[in-house]
């Protein structure tokens, strides 16, 4: 007999509960009720969480350096956003600003025994699009859980907001990729690349391979986020956020 099921079972039902509650009523939580211990416990209680929000429309995927580990998060319809300039501070506990990358795809990349290989996946990228992540915490403090903790709340996803599409967005080179990053009037982040964890398409081809198997793979219209390129940058509400990707386009943002 299995023993874990139980605890996992229970694991998962209390934390997601009180995760979906904290989003709800808009009180953080000072802790999880039940405290995931292992990786696959911590992604358990994100998919419970992600499945009663609703559809999931997209993805966030990134790593800390560029031959570790990827992790994810589903994102729900409810906070993707495109070509919005302006969202209400009301839907954030804290507002952290981060400049990605985001691929969306064309057509389906359903789980498979035989890996989808890399050409495989960007033939199946519809458009590159510049866009902004905000972070958000369900716990009283941001960073303030073990790792596990915050995997497990949606990996600190808030919003994703999108820009405009690239016309010809297999001549990007992500990784060379200059970006600005203005803050209320300030530059507070210049850089080429800046993702920790180097080519974003090493891991869109893991997502679609690994990432995304508890929901069946990836669907046609799902936007993935692959990282931040700025860091998280912490701002009050009212900040205006201006990100200019060379050659790609500019992307607007105010949280008030």
């Amino acid at each position: 007999m299995d023993t874990h099921l139980p605890r996992l079972t229970t694991l998962v039902t209390e934390a997601a509960t009180a995760l979906v509650a904290a989003r709800k009523s808009r009180r953080p939580l000072p802790a999880l009720p039940v405290v995931p211990t292992t990786v696959a416990e911590a992604y358990a209680i994100q998919t419970e969480v992600a499945r009663r929000l609703g559809p999931v429309t997209a993805w966030k995927v990134g790593a800390p350096g560029p031959d570790a580990e990827p992790s994810y998060a589903p994102i729900n319809a409810a906070t993707l956003f495109f070509d919005t300039e302006r969202l209400p501070a009301t839907m954030f506990h804290v507002i952290g600003i981060e400049a990605e990358i985001v691929y969306r795809l064309g057509r389906d990349l359903p789980t498979r025994d035989e890996p989808w290989t890399r050409d495989e996946v960007l033939d199946a990228v519809a458009s590159l699009h510049p866009a902004f992540e905000v972070c958000d915490t369900r716990f009283r403090d941001y960073g303030s859980q073990d790792p596990l903790a915050h995997l497990a709340d949606q990996a600190n996803h808030g919003a994703l907001v999108v820009g405009p599409a690239v016309a010809d967005w297999r001549a990007v080179d992500p990784v060379r990729q200059p970006l600005t990053l203005d803050i209320r009037g300030e530059r507070v982040v210049d850089v080429v690349g800046g993702n920790a964890a180097g080519d974003p398409v090493r891991l869109l081809t893991w997502l679609a391979n690994v990432g995304s198997r508890p929901f069946g793979g990836l669907r046609a219209g799902d936007t993935v986020t692959t990282g931040s390129c700025t860091g998280t940058i912490f701002v009050p509400p009212g900040s205006r956020a201006v990100a200019a990707y060379a050659g790609i386009g500019t992307i607007e943002l105010t949280v008030q």
